[in-house]
């Protein structure tokens, strides 16, 4: 080790963004383990590399004691007041003992402890890149199954899909193109491990960002989405320029917008509604595609009764009842329909609300 090997540290620093103290402080630990390896020895010893020139030198550690009870470790008073007079009980004692071929083995512990070193901080950086980008969506290509996990190419790293975080009946094939939402990123010895999501409600607000300028530019606001991943989602979108329509914006000429989402999520039906502050109005646009010719809410325990008309029950409730499902999910409100026959005594028109702000033109792809 010399100079040029100093220099060569400094230039990795530059590089690779590795202190070179903090290099330097690692392969002085390595040496220390690789002395007593070699050289087959049980003393303290310390190793000293000069910042400068990288000489190298050993020292041996021996404590000033009163009594001697092993030699290796411990020098007398006495003793040690022959190489400085001034030694007290308690101080260390230090002798060069630099084997004369020495150099061959730093050279070696030292390359091994920078390669290492180099590792660790190029998976820090991996790791640090992908913390930041966690709640966000990644492009990757699929590489291979482990058991019933899908292994992910995102560049620098893998991503692991578990089965619970893949969308029924998506097949994924080797080689292909995905996108999928950073759930969590955690940190291990063998470098960063990256979860993924394709059911995460958040893949969908990061898709429509995408493909969406207004949202991008901060117009229009997606205020909440509810998800079943595979079936169908609903998105509240909110504009803050009244000039601009959230729902078109999101949609898009022609419907290009939303099919391109709806194209990434493997033809999973959007509904796109707009959100308001009125309870009422929302709920009532939630419900799309149905009709709706009411609704009383009761604020205080966050439950509403909504009234369709006689024909649009089956359609206001959905399939299995997903509409209501996904209705009370993006509202965070309990909805109890009813058609308009059916509603009897519970209905109170006195407690009627105007809902002529209802938006119920359905946007669905």
């Amino acid at each position: 080790m010399n100079s040029e090997f100093i220099q060569a540290l400094r230039d990795l620093e530059r590089e690779k963004g590795i202190d070179v103290d903090v290099l330097l402080e690692a392969i002085e630990a390595a040496l220390i383990s690789a002395y007593k390896k070699n050289f087959n020895s049980l003393q303290n010893v310390r190793v000293d590399i000069q910042r400068e020139t990288g000489e190298i030198k050993v020292f041996t550690q021996r404590q000033v004691v009163e009594k001697v009870n092993d030699s290796r470790l411990e020098i007398s008073l006495e003793e040690a007041r022959k190489y400085n007079s001034n030694y007290e009980i308690g101080d260390i004692v230090e002798k060069e003992v630099t084997p004369r071929n020495f150099g061959r083995i730093a050279a070696q512990t030292a390359k091994q402890v920078v390669v290492q070193r180099i590792r660790e901080a190029e998976r820090d950086l991996i790791y640090e890149e992908f913390i930041s980008r966690e709640n966000d969506i990644v492009t990757g290509v699929i590489q291979r199954y482990e058991g019933k996990n899908v292994i992910i190419d995102i560049g620098k790293a893998e991503a692991v899909l578990v089965a619970g975080e893949q969308t029924p009946g998506e097949n994924y094939r080797q080689g292909e193109r995905i996108k999928t939402y950073i759930l969590e990123v955690r940190k291990t010895n063998k470098g960063p491990q990256i979860f993924v999501s394709r059911t995460h409600p958040g893949l969908i607000k990061r898709l429509f960002e995408l493909e969406v300028p207004e949202i991008h530019q901060g117009i229009v606001e997606i205020k909440a989405v509810a998800r079943e991943a595979g079936a169908r989602s609903k998105i509240a979108v909110y504009s803050k320029e009244e000039t601009v329509d959230p729902v078109g914006s999101c949609v898009g000429p022609k419907g290009s917008r939303v099919q391109a989402v709806v194209q990434e999520l493997g033809g999973e039906k959007v509904d796109i509604i707009k959100w308001s502050s009125d309870p009422a109005v929302f709920i009532a646009n939630s419900l799309s595609p149905s009709k709706v010719l009411d609704v009383v809410v009761d604020e205080e325990n966050k439950i509403s009764q909504v009234i369709v008309p006689d024909d649009q029950l089956s359609l206001a409730i959905g399939k299995e009842g997903q509409n209501a499902r996904l209705a009370a999910r993006i509202t965070n409100w309990k909805i109890d329909i009813k058609s308009e026959s059916e509603a009897g005594d519970w209905y109170t028109w006195d407690d009627e609300v105007d809902i002529t702000a209802f938006d119920g033109e359905l946007r669905e792809e």
